[in-house]
């Protein structure tokens, strides 16, 4: 159960459920108040892809990435609606401590936390859970650090700030932080669109490398990100009252060369946005 996990119990190895997916979304609605901003959307997360979700702004992506791991209801009146089972179990029943350990995110922009330094910042969420400062901890920082392919650049001043490091190399330290608890599922909302193209290769390199050990899932506008990063790419469209909803799911390669549903083929093409 999602309220068992920890990074001591996991041994490193996925929670996958029944249906051999890492996630299942079942008939997921989400609220701001009285608007709704995602409608009835039911999907199959793959264990150990990358699924992107793309579509038009305002339909829904980055609302349906923030409910996977229930940040969405920290904003005021937000809610959900629906099931989201991780080892079958419905996220929204289980404590959101080890959901969000669990379910790791990473923002669009880097956002490392100011005060600490570079090893406090990956450690943080070790330190939450329990963990206690000794070599055990500065191990699994150093394994985290080697994970999101910055080890090698900061090992040697691990005490400066997080905030010294260039802007590429912020978002792999908040990758760090966030695989330091061994998640089983990483959230990237437009992890790249802040960063210049060189750390955008590095980031999908290091995505590349991460889906041998985890799933993950990416909001992002750029159609050739989609095409070179995922596997597979959930489409969402913003329906006449506002609210997005899933309209097409496939492999990549068929959602960009023979998509099934006009919407779906008029954005791609540019022909919407």
């Amino acid at each position: 159960m999602v309220a068992t996990v920890s990074a001591t119990d996991k041994n490193n190895s996925n929670i996958v459920s029944a249906t051999g997916s890492a996630l299942t979304i079942r008939n997921l609605n989400a609220f701001y108040g009285k608007f709704q901003a995602v409608r009835d959307v039911s999907l199959d997360v793959p264990a150990n892809k990358i699924l992107a979700l793309i579509g038009p702004s305002g339909s829904g992506k980055s609302t349906l990435l923030r409910s996977l791991n229930r940040i969405h209801e920290t904003a005021p009146g937000a809610y959900v609606t629906g099931q989201v089972l991780l080892d079958d179990v419905d996220i929204y029943t289980a404590d959101v401590g080890d959901v969000r350990r669990a379910i790791g995110m990473v923002f669009q922009r880097p956002n490392p936390l100011v005060t600490r330094s570079i090893f406090d910042n990956v450690a943080m969420g070790l330190l939450i859970g329990g963990a206690r400062r000794g070599s055990d901890l500065s191990g699994k920082v150093e394994l985290a650090l080697q994970r999101a392919a910055l080890w090698n650049e900061v090992k040697d001043k691990l005490d400066k700030p997080g905030t010294s490091l260039s802007g590429g190399q912020q978002q792999r330290l908040c990758i760090a932080r966030a695989l330091a608890v061994e998640p089983d599922v990483l959230l990237m909302d437009e992890p790249a669109s802040a960063l210049d193209p060189v750390s955008t290769l590095k980031i999908e390199d290091l995505m590349f490398e991460l889906k041998q050990s985890l799933t993950i899932i990416i909001v992002t506008h750029n159609m050739q990100q989609a095409g070179r990063v995922s596997d597979q790419t959930a489409v969402l469209m913003m329906r006449p009252d506002k609210s997005g909803e899933l309209v097409e799911v496939g492999p990549t390669r068929q959602i960009f060369t023979s998509p099934r549903e006009a919407r779906t083929e008029a954005y791609i093409t540019g022909r919407i946005g």
